[in-house]
């Protein structure tokens, strides 16, 4: 019989939560042992239970994000191996990502077969990133990280930035609808709004978008 693989996820988003869950119970094999909404209660209950293989970890989480746990968990236990799991690739936090010892970097939309794959890879001794991850990894090493960064808001509402961090935590326009209490149209209404004044075509594209201008 084979042995599971023993997983610990920390993800702050409730409804983000259960989409991940619900993907990671498609595979026998994987087996959720850890569940924690930040960096700090991750590595307490680390302290209770470190029989874990790998740790699915989201960046942004309260009182301790996702690089400084990573940065911690190389520290107290280097054989667990860490995925960063996001919606957005900033060239800054990959770059910290990496540094912080993480072994991989997910997008949340990655479906179960790629986390599945990418997490046997991580295992073997690989190094687990989505295609377009691995395409801003080789353009951060080539060109260095610029401080003179300009912003821009499009003028999105507070209501538009509030449904981009529902997409951002890889949530269904359904599942965004029941969150918010508004309807499905609604939603759809909002996210071709949103998708006009960032001049984008689809839902990765603008979450990159609005990351990159720190507009979540």
């Amino acid at each position: 019989m084979t042995m599971p693989i023993n997983i610990a996820i920390a993800e702050d988003n409730s409804m983000a939560l259960m989409a991940l869950q619900k993907r990671m119970n498609e595979t026998p094999e994987l087996a959720i042992r850890l569940v924690a909404r930040n960096g700090k209660e991750l590595l307490d209950k680390l302290q209770q239970y470190h029989n874990i293989d790998l740790i699915l970890m989201d960046i942004e989480m309260p009182l301790m994000n996702g690089v400084e746990a990573t940065l911690e968990v190389k520290k107290r236990y280097p054989q667990i191996k860490v995925i960063i799991l996001t919606m957005f690739d900033d060239d800054e936090i990959l770059f910290n990502a990496i540094m912080a010892g993480a072994s991989g970097y997910l997008l949340k939309e990655d479906d179960a077969m790629q986390i599945h794959r990418c997490i046997a890879d991580t295992l073997a001794g690989g190094a687990a990133m989505s295609p377009s991850i691995a395409m801003k990894t080789l353009r951060l090493v080539r060109q260095p990280l610029s401080n003179q960064i300009e912003y821009n808001d499009f003028g999105l509402t507070e209501r538009e930035r509030e449904l981009m961090n529902q997409l951002k935590n890889g949530l269904t326009y359904e599942e965004i609808a029941a969150n918010l209490h508004i309807s499905y149209h609604t939603v759809r209404k909002h996210i071709e709004n949103i998708y006009r004044k960032l001049q984008v075509n689809n839902k990765l594209e603008a979450v990159r978008k609005a990351s990159d201008n720190r507009l979540m």
